[in-house]
Parts: C-alpha cells; sequence; structure tokens
C-alpha cells in the first residue's frame, strides 16, 4: 500500500480504503480461485496495481469516460484505474469465468460501481467505447481485430481516444505488422522499480 501512496498520494480516504482491501479481497478469491501468480502474490501491489496504474500516467480519464479492459484476468488493469478515477464507468471482460468471478467478487468486496464484469469475447460486444486498456494478452496484430471497431473517435481523456496497452520487450516488429501509428511510454520514467525495466505503455489513437 506504501508503494501506491509513493506515487498516488492525493487519494481519496475511501480510494485509500478499497486500495487497502485489494490484498486482502485477493487473497481471499486466490485461494479458491487461482488468478494471480502465487509465487508473486506477494508482490501484488508492485507487479499488479502499480502496473496497471502505469496506465494513468499517460493518460486521465475524463468523468463520464468508457473504457473497455479485454482480457482482463483477475481485473487487471481495470480494478486498480477504477479505483482511481471513479467518475469513470469501465467494462472488464473475459473469456473464462472463473476469472470473471473473481472480478465480479472483488468489485462487490470493494463497493466499486463503476466497473462491469462481463464474461465473453470483446468481439461480441454491441457496445462502443472511448478506450481499450489491456495487460499482454496476445500479439498485437491479434489483439486489433478484436477491438479496434469498439472504439469510438473523439477525446474523452488527456490523449485522444485509442488503445493503451501495457508491454514488455521489444515491440518494434509487432507493432509494425499492425499498419497503426504507435507511441510508446517507458514506465521507468514514471515508477523507479526494477520490475519495471523493460516495460511500456503503447499507444495508438482512433483517428
Amino acid at each position: 500500500m506504501e508503494l501506491i501512496l509513493k506515487y498516488f498520494p492525493d487519494l481519496t480516504e475511501e480510494q485509500r480504503r478499497q486500495f487497502e482491501s485489494l490484498y486482502p479481497l485477493y487473497e481471499d478469491w486466490n485461494s479458491k480461485i487461482n488468478v494471480v501468480s502465487r509465487k508473486d502474490f506477494d508482490q501484488l501491489y508492485l507487479r499488479h496495481v502499480l502496473h496497471s496504474l502505469a496506465i494513468a500516467r499517460v493518460c486521465t480519464f475524463e468523468p463520464g469516460a468508457r473504457v473497455l479492459d479485454v482480457g482482463c484476468g483477475g481485473g487487471f488493469p481495470s480494478v486498480p484505474l477504477a479505483i482511481l478515477f471513479p467518475e469513470v464507468q469501465f467494462t472488464s471482460i473475459d473469456s473464462i469465468r472463473k476469472k470473471i468471478t473473481v472480478v465480479e467478487g472483488v468489485v462487490e468486496g470493494l463497493g466499486l460501481k463503476n466497473l462491469t464484469p462481463v464474461c465473453g469475447r470483446a468481439e461480441s460486444l454491441k457496445e462502443r467505447f472511448d478506450y481499450v486498456v489491456s495487460r499482454a494478452v496476445t500479439a498485437m496484430p491479434q489483439f486489433l481485430p478484436w477491438v479496434w471497431n469498439k472504439i469510438e473517435k473523439g477525446q474523452h481523456g488527456s490523449l485522444p481516444n485509442g488503445i493503451l496497452y501495457l508491454k514488455g520487450g521489444d515491440l518494434a516488429e509487432e507493432l509494425g505488422e499492425t499498419g497503426k501509428r504507435w507511441y510508446l511510454y517507458d514506465i521507468p520514467r514514471f515508477f523507479e522499480e526494477e520490475f519495471f525495466e523493460t516495460k511500456k505503455v503503447v499507444y495508438t489513437p482512433k483517428n
């Protein structure tokens, strides 16, 4: 929790309570349904919560913005982002039912009103969104067709509507195959911990 306050010191009391509740909630759910690797569970705030919040260092979502988290797993990056942006509407989708069961339990435990968990595939959603977020679900040439027509043009945050994707390593070839223009933000610019050394937020606008 100190790690979150180090970089986000201006949280409200409610946000602090919700962030503090993440560990016991995930610990309880993870004992029933393993969605966070047991070997790095002690690093939950570093490797999952703070990593998710790197997106907030790249783009601040406006109140009323609609954000879709694709392949959300146990709720990352959408759960930490929903705590940080209580006026933004999040939808978390994953095709694996047990993962969505965990997200539902965490959302209920936190009292999060602005996150809707959905079990299914992104391609089947009828709604449209301002931003799509995700964390290394698949290679970008496969990911892009799932979501591109779900994003509306416009700007409902500090960047134009588009995709914000957490990824690591050398991405030049993979991103080059998409035919889109990508902007890369090195997470060590925002967070000094060694874990983030090769990690990035990659962004492309819908224009």
